[in-house]
């Protein structure tokens, strides 16, 4: 299966701010939650594939290493979702766009 579209997952054009990447992120990290959505696996897997997708766009080195190669370009470096980022490196970021702002 190849992977989808960061830009796409997170329904943002490609000339997306990095407000606007939150935000898409945000709705649909609310959407697919694991608790929103008990059980139901399809749901966790777009909610992974969106912290994946959130991951990188956020990141302007990661964005520009993307937007240039694909996914083979954070891939390969060993970036990326599938670079060592595990289930709590997801809630950390969940909690870091939704939650980060009010700590300031």
């Amino acid at each position: 299966m190849s992977k989808r579209d960061y830009y796409e997952i997170l329904g943002v054009s490609k000339s997306a701010s990095a407000d606007e990447i939150k935000k898409a992120y945000r709705k649909v990290a609310m959407q697919y939650h694991p608790d929103r959505n008990p059980g139901d696996k399809a749901a966790e897997e777009k909610f992974k594939e969106a912290a994946e997708a959130y991951e990188v766009l956020s990141d302007a080195d990661k964005r520009a290493q993307y937007d240039r190669f694909g996914h083979a370009g954070i891939s390969g470096a060993g970036r990326g979702f599938g670079g060592g980022m595990n289930m709590d490196d997801i809630f950390s970021q969940f909690g870091r766009c939704f939650w980060g702002r009010f700590v300031r």
